[in-house]
């Protein structure tokens, strides 16, 4: 890579020889202009990690009520008690949102929603304990960080008890949000009645020690400068340092629309590849990167394949957070879509389940395979 920047020059001989790299080089890396040189750097990380593989899943979303007792500036999807929009989904609902999943060949529910205060944590375990009844091979991937410790409150258990309780009803995995920025200076401004951040960290600590895995987010965009997003990334490193059990990491555009930040201009396409390629760059101990489509926009998370990410999420069907807010992304794209994304980006696509495991089909049915191990995959032809 030919840079005139010294920075970035030592910056790249930390790449090369796997050095981890510093607070002051993420800083470098967010104040240089030159996005090519970052992305090349990010490129080969993720080729070490994961060659020339890019993955997806066949998923559906769940969001239960968008009733919240939190007022958060940024979110757009939350409604009052008593708001023409709130609404809670019934075991009815639930379940046919499961069996549609099921038929569509889904092997994941991504379940998040409100925090609704005249809910009882049973509505919860049960919205769970529903869906694996009739369902039981379907990943159930439910519930941020956020919501954990607020079910924690309205059941007087601890977090753990919470998670252990979730266990049992069958939950699979812990989604990655609620995270939105760690840094005490953001934090209060956007979203300062939610879980601290030493209760986000904690829950994921807790989940990890009882076996499960779970990802992390980080949105950016708005009132965040570039100290907040390298500490945030810096602090979800030491945590994967201590327990290893985060899978992905997901850099979430900010999106305005019909929030309190609607005069907020969201993120550019190079913001959002820079961010990616720096969140590749910094987070060494994470096995994945994730340019979410739904978010960044499927031309954006194409370009983003070469820029640190080897995950491009799933089919995506009812999401409902962030098309509030203004995504303007399709609800849905089909599995051949995604795999002609994946290969005009120039990669090989692997359809993969939660746990990233290989997914076996067979006409209309399917099985988990091996953990994906990029050295035992034989790559395809891109064409």
């Amino acid at each position: 890579m030919a840079t005139d920047d010294a920075r970035l020059a030592e910056i790249e001989r930390k790449v090369e020889s796997g050095e981890r790299l510093s607070f002051e080089d993420g800083l470098a890396l967010e104040e240089s202009t030159d996005l090519i040189a970052i992305g090349a750097m990010a490129n080969r990380v993720r080729e070490r990690y994961n060659q020339n593989f890019a993955y997806y899943n066949v998923n559906m979303h769940i969001n239960p009520t968008n009733v919240c007792v939190f007022t958060c500036d940024f979110c757009a999807f939350r409604a009052d008690l008593d708001d023409p929009r709130g609404y809670v989904m019934d075991r009815d609902q639930i379940v046919d949102r499961a069996r549609k999943a099921n038929e569509r060949g889904a092997t994941e529910l991504h379940i998040v929603g409100g925090l609704h205060h005249k809910l009882p944590f049973d509505y919860y375990v049960d919205v769970v304990r529903w869906i694996k009844a009739d369902f039981p091979e379907l990943h159930i991937k439910a519930y941020t960080a956020v919501e954990i410790e607020f079910f924690a409150k309205i059941a007087r258990i601890t977090i753990r008890e919470t998670l252990e309780r979730l266990i049992d009803a069958g939950l699979g995995s812990l989604p990655g949000g609620g995270a939105e920025i760690f840094h005490p200076e953001v934090r209060k401004e956007i979203c300062g009645a939610k879980a601290s951040t030493e209760t986000w960290l904690e829950v994921h600590r807790t989940a990890h020690r009882l076996g499960l895995k779970s990802n992390a987010t980080m949105l950016y965009g708005h009132i965040d400068k570039p100290k907040h997003r390298i500490d945030h990334l810096i602090r979800l490193r030491e945590l994967q340092d201590e327990t290893g059990g985060f899978q992905t990491f997901i850099p979430l555009a900010f999106h305005p629309d019909n929030s309190r930040m609607a005069e907020i201009h969201k993120p550019s396409g190079l913001m959002d590849l820079k961010v990616m390629a720096i969140s590749r760059l910094m987070l060494d101990n994470f096995p994945h990167i994730k340019a979410y489509w739904v978010m960044l926009g499927i031309k954006t998370a194409q370009v983003a394949l070469s820029f640190g990410a080897d995950d491009i999420d799933g089919t995506v069907v009812h999401e409902k957070i962030y098309h509030e807010a203004g995504a303007e992304t399709p609800q849905e794209v089909s599995v051949a879509d995604i795999e002609r994304l994946i290969r005009e980006a120039g990669r090989t696509p692997i359809e993969r389940d939660t746990l990233y495991h290989k997914v076996n089909r067979d006409g209309s049915t399917w099985r988990s395979g091996d953990h994906i191990d990029v050295r035992t995959i034989e790559p395809v032809a891109v064409g």
